[in-house]
């Protein structure tokens, strides 16, 4: 490729709060920040583009108050977990979801509705129903409306296609981030009194995910050159049901099918759920996921199916209207056909580790959603608490932030680098990045053992030596950098736990550890990319 290099010109744009990540966790906490502060809320693609509007099934929240509680949904959250969970963490996700869900209500979002009542499903590892939706798009839903809310506060600006390089951290004290504007092709410097990571998970790091292709790792990436502290990076769930066809690997096929009764079936037709769990389709993602990889190891295919045809095609459509619709668009009638599934990465329960308002080890340094950890999801997050924590620790935040006597902007922050977009090596960057995810792929999967995961840390490490003689400064650069750091959290951290506990199975080590085990902390990268 013919180098093309540009100096980048620097503008430094002051805001009380900045946001990094535009999905439900960011723009939630935004609108729960007082309207007396000034927020930014950068995004690094388009508002259409987060894991929150892909989320399909919906939002677990104890609204029965004959047959469920807020004490229920905590011990079903615990048994998904597996033991890792933390259980102050999951008190307040599930004694202040309910409050939460009736701001969305209040804010306009359109939950399906029995009568006067929000519509009850259920999924996974859910003794009762308590899974809010709206339709098959819940995550849209939900997203559209606090974006279009947001959109017209006068307080908040909303920044597209803005691609968070660095935090500035001075003194033990988040002062603000490095932001590359890809529009006006200049680097803004945004000074802040807090700054919050929304920027959602890090699917990227493997070749099939449903994650977008924003998800990079990169508020993690820029978390920890802080100094921030990541946990619990070793537990990557794989969602058991994603569409298996050629024109698409990445299409989620919600829970919320099983949960409306759908049953799995291997290439003989035989339903195989129940040799491996007593809860059958409904038993904990990470046993789905690894029953669907045994079943298609004993055929050789790779794929299993999902059998819904005993519902009617008007049932289906009005349920599942984005599944319907895009199944038939690729051949497939749900209604008369099996769906063809595979599993694929989903969502990953470690990230920075916060304390229950959201704030890192860094002061004035929050993270939510996806990128955080504070625990909720101990080794397997339960179905549909994932947009639940974004609503609930994205309040917590903004109570924090509003309720601290807030440093001013530091007028002297500067940067010392001096940035120069250069489109120089980006077939290598590609190369690499592609390297990254079939090395994941390959050997930090469903199933892993200590040799793959030392031959993929070996090859992590080969492709990050070689990283570090390329010159120059883009967008995929700043990913593979990103990649290249969560690649090897989650592969230290796989090794480290040298015991099966929820979505870590270790083949050699295949049984959980209930004496040993414990969490694993990460707060200094060694050799880290910088």
């Amino acid at each position: 490729m013919e180098e093309d290099t540009k100096k980048l010109n620097v503008e430094v744009i002051d805001k009380d709060v900045v946001i990094v990540g535009s999905g439900i966790a960011g723009v939630y906490t935004a609108l729960e920040l007082p309207e007396n502060y000034q927020i930014g809320i950068i995004t690094k693609e388009t508002l259409d583009i987060s894991n929150s509007v892909l989320a399909q099934g919906g939002i677990a929240v104890s609204l029965d108050e004959k047959n469920d509680s807020p004490a229920l949904h905590f011990k079903d959250t615990l048994f998904a977990g597996a033991g890792l969970c933390d259980q102050k963490s999951v008190w307040v996700l599930v004694e202040e979801a309910a409050e939460n869900i009736k701001k969305l209500c209040k804010l306009g979002v359109n939950f399906d509705k029995s009568g006067r009542s929000l519509s009850l499903t259920r999924e996974g590892a859910h003794s009762v129903n308590r899974i809010i939706h709206s339709g098959d798009t819940t995550g849209k839903e939900v997203c559209d409306t606090l974006i279009g809310v947001a959109q017209k506060k006068q307080n908040i600006s909303i920044y597209e296609r803005y691609f968070a390089v660095d935090l500035i951290v001075k003194s033990g004290k988040c002062s603000g981030v490095i932001v590359y504007d890809e529009i006006e092709n200049n680097i803004k410097i945004f000074r802040a009194n807090s700054v919050v990571i929304a920027t959602g998970g890090f699917g990227q790091i493997y070749s099939h995910t449903t994650n977008p292709e924003v998800a990079t790792g990169d508020g993690i990436g820029m978390c920890l050159r802080a100094g921030a502290e990541a946990m619990d990076m070793e537990f990557i769930q794989f969602h058991p049901t994603v569409l298996y066809h050629h024109k698409d690997k990445s299409f989620l096929i919600s829970e919320a099918v099983r949960g409306e009764g759908a049953y799995l079936k291997n290439d003989k037709d035989e339903r195989f759920m129940h040799k491996y769990d007593s809860l059958g389709e409904l038993a904990p993602r990470d046993v789905v996921s690894r029953a669907i990889f045994k079943e298609m190891a004993l055929s050789g295919k790779k794929n299993v199916f999902l059998d819904i045809t005993f519902q009617s095609r008007e049932h289906l459509e009005e349920r599942f209207p984005n599944i319907f619709k895009t199944c038939f668009e690729y051949g497939i009638d749900m209604s008369k056909e099996y769906i063809p599934v595979a599993p694929a990465e989903h969502y990953c329960m470690g990230g920075i580790r916060t304390d229950v308002d959201g704030q890192t080890n860094i002061r004035s340094l929050f993270a939510c959603g996806e990128v955080a950890c504070t625990g909720i999801h101990g080794a397997n997050r339960l179905a549909s608490n994932s947009l639940l924590e974004g609503l609930v620790f994205g309040r917590k935040i903004a109570r924090r932030i509003s309720s601290e006597d807030n440093e001013k902007n530091e007028k002297d922050i500067t940067i010392a680098a001096e940035y120069s977009l250069s489109l120089e090596n980006e077939e290598i960057f590609k190369n690499m990045k592609q390297e990254i995810q079939e090395t994941m792929t390959r050997y930090v999967g469903i199933i892993r053992d200590e040799q793959g995961l030392t031959k993929a840390a070996g090859i992590i490490n080969n492709i990050y030596q070689k990283y570090l003689k390329l010159t120059g400064f883009s967008l995929i650069k700043l990913e593979v950098a990103n990649m290249l750091i969560v690649a090897r959290l989650v592969i230290e951290s796989a090794l480290e736990r040298k015991e099966s506990r929820g979505a870590h199975y270790r083949s050699d080590f295949d049984k959980s550890d209930d004496v040993n085990w414990k969490r694993n902390l990460i707060k200094v990268l060694d050799g880290g990319v910088k």
